[in-house]
C-alpha cells in the first residue's frame, strides 16, 4: 500500500513509497533486509531521513530503522560506547555528556541516526565521526552475513567511507561502537570555538556554544524543511587556494594536514549573491547560504534545479565545483543530481 514519506524526510517532500516497514529490533532489521534483498525487491534504508531528497515516488520498500540501545564499557584509558543504529545522533551526544564521556560535543545537533553516521562520516567544528569510531557492525546483503569492520577497514575520508564506495547498496549498519579517551582534549579550531581557553573550557561549554551557533544559523526542519548543509566544503590544492585568495582576500578556508585547503562552501555561495534565490518552493536560506529550504510545497525536482543553478554560478565565479551532500533519490534508487 502506498505510504507517505513526508514524515521520513526532513525536507518535508510529499512523496510516497510502495510500502513501509518500521523495525525496532536488530533481529527484525536483519530478517527484513535479508528477505527483501533475496527477493531482489527495491529497498531503501531510512533512519531520520535527514540526508535524502526524493525527486519522485519510490517504487520499492522503505525500511525505517528504529532500533534502540546504548551500552557503555571501559578499560583503563577508554570508554567504549556501543549504540544501536536507530538511536538519534544528537541524543547520543547528550547521553555521553550526561555520563561524563567527552569528545562528541563538537558534533551536537547534527541531524539523523547513529547508523547513518559512518556512511557519511559526519562531522562539524573540526571533529569527524572517524576520530572516535572503533567498530561498525553491519549486515552484508550479498552474503547475508553479519560483519564487523575496524576504523581502518571503513576507509574514512571527508564525508566518505567504504559504505558509500565499494560497498554501496550492499550494507545495512546495525551497530556502532565508539572509542572515546578518558583523557579528553578539546578541539577548538573552528569558528567561535577559537575564542575559548583550552585550559579551562569544558565539554558542556563547547556543546552549548555549538548548539547556540547551529540554532542561530540552521533552521529547524520541523518548521522549515531542510537537510542541513546541502553542499560539501570543497577541498582544493594549495596553489588553487593562493590563486583564489589573491582574487578574493576575504575567502574563508582551513588548511588540511596534507597541505590542501578546505573552502567554506557557504561563503562561496553567499559571495556569488545566491542567498534567498528561489525556484518554486525551494530556496537558499536567507541566514545560511549552505542550507536549502522548503519554503512551501517544494518538489525534489525544484530542489535539484536550485542546487544545479548554485553549482553553475559558483563554478563560473570561482572555478570551484560544489558537490551535494544529501542522497538524491529517484523512483528505483539513488541517482546523480544532474539526472
Amino acid at each position: 500500500m502506498p505510504t507517505s514519506l513526508a514524515q521520513l524526510n526532513t525536507f518535508g517532500l510529499q512523496q510516497y513509497c510502495s510500502s513501509l516497514v518500521r523495525v525496532s529490533s536488530k533481529v527484525k532489521l536483519i530478517d527484513t533486509c535479508a528477505h527483501l534483498y533475496l527477493k531482489q525487491m527495491p529497498m531503501l534504508i531510512v533512519g531520520g531521513g535527514s540526508n535524502l531528497v526524493f525527486t519522485s515516488d519510490y517504487q520499492g520498500t522503505v525500511v525505517n530503522i528504529a532500533t534502540k540501545g546504548i551500552k557503555v564499557t571501559t578499560d583503563t584509558d577508554y570508554y567504549y560506547v556501543n549504540v544501536q543504529a536507530g538511536e538519534n545522533w544528537h541524543e547520543l551526544v547528550e547521553f555521553c555528556l550526561a555520563n561524563q564521556i567527552n569528545g562528541l560535543e563538537n558534533m551536537a545537533l547534527i541531524p539523523g541516526t547513529v547508523g547513518a553516521a559512518p556512511i557519511q562520516n559526519i562531522g562539524a567544528y573540526g571533529v569527524e565521526f572517524n576520530r572516535f569510531c572503533h567498530e561498525i557492525e553491519f549486515l552484508r546483503l550479498d552474503t547475508n552475513e553479519l560483519q564487523v569492520f575496524s576504523n581502518q577497514q571503513c576507509h574514512f575520508s571527508y564525508r566518505e567511507s567504504i559504505f558509500k564506495q565499494e560497498l554501496k547498496n550492499l550494507v545495512v549498519v546495525t551497530e556502532v561502537t565508539l572509542k572515546l579517551p578518558k583523557q579528553w582534549q578539546p578541539v577548538l579550531d573552528y569558528g567561535p570555538l577559537q575564542h575559548m581557553d583550552p585550559l579551562t573550557v569544558t565539554a558542556k561549554q563547547i556543546f552549548d556554544c555549538v548548539c547556540q551557533v547551529r540554532q542561530s544559523k540552521l533552521p529547524d526542519p520541523k518548521v522549515l524543511g531542510n537537510v542541513g548543509s546541502f553542499f560539501k566544503n570543497p577541498i582544493v590544492e594549495a596553489s588553487k587556494f593562493i590563486e583564489l585568495k589573491d582574487q578574493f582576500p576575504t575567502m574563508v578556508a582551513y588548511e588540511q594536514v596534507d597541505g590542501q585547503y578546505k573552502l567554506a562552501a557557504g561563503w562561496l555561495i553567499e559571495q556569488a549573491g545566491l542567498k534567498g534565490t528561489r525556484i518554486g518552493g525551494a530556496a537558499v536560506h536567507q541566514d545560511q547560504a549552505l542550507v536549502l529550504v522548503n519554503v512551501g510545497q517544494a518538489s525534489g525536482e525544484q530542489v535539484c534545479l536550485l542546487a544545479r543553478h548554485i553549482i553553475e554560478v559558483v563554478f563560473n565565479k570561482f572555478t570551484v565545483t560544489l558537490q551535494a551532500e544529501p542522497r538524491i533519490m529517484g523512483p528505483d534508487g539513488e541517482i546523480d543530481i544532474n539526472e
